[in-house]
């Protein structure tokens, strides 16, 4: 590892002016290229304390042994030679957008003499007019084909062009209308380039002037009783119209512009641009790239418009092009652009309308892509096995953890604090296994308690499941309070740091799918913490209380809840986090779970009891693993909160009235108009309600006595205060 200030230039000799500079290792490979409008400015921020770097930037400079620069008049030349160098040298540590396909184009060979239309991949050729690229080479195919019947340009290869030519045959297309057969003279050179450039018109989006010229043409036959002819051009004039319909208009101003959208998280990113023509998407194509260098949205834009524009000139290069965020400098860029082009080329974010919810669509796209893009990367059995092999060397494991759970902690501002544990088996997840936590030890935000708690209630249910099944002799003496065997409630009696014993209706739901369950049954009353009935409930006797409780039979086939350990807990969030889940472990006397957290800004890997983190490689599959866990645990914890925090906020009063179904409280606030002025009722005023009697009158005046009156709700966005509605809810 070098020390750059082995290789630091002294202030003087780096210049101010516009440049480009390349970092090269220690056998002379260039490993990074960047540009800047002041190169003493920004090549003294890659020899600040190391300790202040980001960790891509550290261990680029790190692993550099030398740097250099080439001065540029301008910052458009600073762009042009910056793409030519990465171009050139392909550095390990510039972001570069691999194509997640090989895209088709649909092409016309204006260099030679008689233009063929085609399907070509890869490289573009000079004197070759290109339309796209098409998501299937099909969809190009079909399109050629309805529009052949209007202009029937030539497809065939130069084989069997020249064969026909020498038979004086043509093939089948030119026997069915669908070549104009120029290989046996039937058209000559030029009107067989007219067509082709009918053709190119018709594509580039200048359809109207086209189907105008044969609906004209097909009346003018049909007056002059020429009904064949007329029908013909009717059909030719349908398979236009069908084939302008597989390219949907979404900008009604026939706008030729380019959208970019980009989809990003801490290790990649993915780019899609959709390509408008004429006010249609004529074509869409994807990138994807690992984050090697620290970069952010603006960024990841630039290095973009490098790539979709750095060999294209003329009208390829569109007069508009939408972004998500401009490069950090813009005019420079849009000059470059300009300069490719010939003409003025607007460069800018959409603010309203029909393209910003074009906007809105490719970036949609950008994020199916970069998900397909992990899960395609997470099937791989191989690279799962990988993944498992990198985590337990770096965590220093005997095996692979073959089953790893993982915490996370969700809440608003202190309010509706819940946990969630998602499962992962053999580096997949484990749907089935999810379970979801409120947190009721305490009152408040506190995400280090949250964790201590939620690892406790899980690994306690664990070792209730050890008892019952007879593995308790093998299992050290826990050093904290363990319930009593035999109940699948969370402490079966023994009362925890809330000092409330959980009812277990009331603990966890099980997830077994993505949308979590909320934790009571709608429509009845909530069993309350202390074990005491509920209105309108009747305490059952004592040997029924031992019934509710028993576990389900051990033959019923039905995996257990919490009854498999995992070989590492994971936790969302850095060093407090992990010795909280830790110290959990060890008052339960459980010694053979490793545990670890992984930190969101740097990703960096914590462990108990080391004051330094393990740093994963970023093209670590360990690391991607993961990261991946740990925002499914984030994903399935917020998705809960969410769910919870609404239905709180839609909860009435009249809830808790037992036997006051849903017809019978829409009845209540339809007659009094909103439930302030059913709070404000006499008992007699309520039982003019029809269908509600004297003794579920008294339960409605029972119960908006008894509750607290609610906060009144805001609209952050305009300050006012929302008054409530029916059952309670916000309008």
């Amino acid at each position: 590892m070098a020390d750059p200030s082995s290789y630091r230039p002294k202030p003087g000799q780096i210049p101010d002016s516009p440049g480009v500079y390349k970092f090269r290792d220690e056998h002379r490979r260039v490993i990074y290229v960047g540009k800047a409008k002041n190169l003493r400015q920004r090549l003294a921020n890659y020899f600040q304390d190391l300790a202040g770097l980001h960790p891509r930037t550290r261990t680029m400079v790190t692993t550099a042994a030398s740097v250099e620069w080439t001065v540029v008049s301008t910052e458009v030349e600073a762009l042009q030679l910056e793409y030519s160098w990465i171009k050139e040298f392909d550095p390990r540590f510039n972001v570069k957008y691999r194509d997640d396909k090989s895209y088709p184009y649909l092409a016309v060979t204006l260099n030679e003499e008689f233009p063929r239309v085609q399907v070509m991949r890869g490289a573009k050729k000079k004197g070759v007019r290109y339309f796209g690229p098409y998501g299937h080479a099909w969809a190009i195919r079909e399109t050629v084909d309805l529009m052949l019947r209007v202009f029937p340009v030539r497809t065939c290869s130069a084989g069997v062009f020249k064969n026909a030519e020498r038979t004086g045959r043509p093939c089948l297309l030119g026997y069915i209308g669908k070549c104009s057969a120029p290989c046996v003279g039937r058209v000559t050179p030029e009107e067989h380039r007219d067509l082709a450039e009918d053709f190119c018109d018709f594509m580039a989006g200048r359809t109207g002037t086209y189907i105008r010229r044969l609906e004209k043409d097909m009346m003018q036959a049909a007056e002059e009783m020429e009904y064949e002819r007329a029908a013909r051009l009717r059909d030719d004039a349908e398979a236009l119209k069908r084939a302008m319909e597989k390219s949907a208009v979404v900008l009604a101003d026939a706008t030729d512009a380019d959208l970019i959208a980009v989809a990003e998280d801490e290790l990649e990113a993915a780019v899609q641009i959709f390509h408008v023509r004429g006010g249609r998407v004529r074509g869409q194509r994807g990138w994807v790239t690992d984050k090697v260098e620290a970069v952010d949205t603006a960024g990841l834009v630039e290095h973009a418009l490098q790539q979709l524009y750095g060999e294209e000139t003329g009208d390829s290069v569109p007069k508009e092009v939408l972004v998500p965020a401009l490069p950090e400098d813009p005019d420079a860029v849009s000059q470059w652009l300009a300069d490719r082009r010939g003409s003025q080329v607007s460069l800018r974010i959409p603010q309203r309308g029909d393209k910003k919810d074009l906007m809105g669509t490719v970036q949609r796209n950008a994020q199916q892509a970069l998900g397909l893009h992990k899960t395609k990367r997470a099937s791989d059995l191989t690279t799962r096995s990988r993944a498992l092999e990198e985590i337990a060397e770096a965590l220093g494991l005997d095996t692979a953890p073959l089953r790893v759970e993982c915490f996370d902690i969700s809440h608003l501002q202190g309010d509706d604090v819940v946990a969630s544990m998602v499962v992962f088996e053999d580096g997949l997840a484990r749907k089935s296994e999810y379970r979801r936590f409120q947190i009721k030890g305490f009152e408040g935000q506190d995400d280090v308690r949250s964790m201590h708690e939620v690892i406790g209630r899980r690994f306690k249910r664990y070792l209730q499941e050890k008892e019952r099944t007879g593995e308790w002799e093998d299992t050290p003496a826990p050093t904290g309070p363990v319930p009593a065997p035999g109940g699948t409630g969370e402490t079966d009696g023994t009362v925890e740091a809330g000092g409330t014993a959980e009812t277990p209706t009331t603990v966890e739901a099980g997830g077994t799918g993505e949308t979590p369950e909320t934790a009571e049954t709608p429509g009845t009353a909530e069993t309350p913490r202390t074990g005491e009935p509920g209105p309108g409930t009747v305490s059952p006797p004592a040997q029924d209380l031992v019934t509710v409780r028993e576990e389900p039979r051990e033959d019923d086939g039905r995996p257990k809840r919490f009854a498999y350990p995992p070989q590492l807990v994971v936790v969302d969030g850095g060093q407090p986090q992990v010795a909280a889940a830790k110290r959990a472990l060890d008052e339960l006397g459980i010694d053979d779970i490793a545990v670890c957290g992984l930190a969101k800004r740097l990703e960096e890997v914590w462990v108990p009891d080391d004051d330094d983190p393990v740093v994963l490689p970023r093209s670590s599959e360990g690391l991607y693993l993961l990261q991946r866990i740990r925002d499914e645990a984030h994903r399935f914890a917020i998705t809960y909160q969410r769910a919870k925090r609404a239905k709180r906020i839609r909860s009435s009063p009249l809830d808790d009235v037992p036997g006051l179904g849903e017809t019978r409280k829409q009845a209540l606030i339809k007659h009094f108009g909103s439930v302030k002025k059913l709070r404000q009722a006499t008992i007699d005023e309520i039982c003019e309600v029809p269908g509600i009697g004297r003794r579920t009158a008294e339960s409605v005046a029972a119960a908006f006595a008894t509750a607290a009156p609610a906060a009144p709700a805001v609209n952050t966005a305009t300050g006012e205060i929302i008054e409530e509605d029916d059952g309670g809810s916000r309008t």
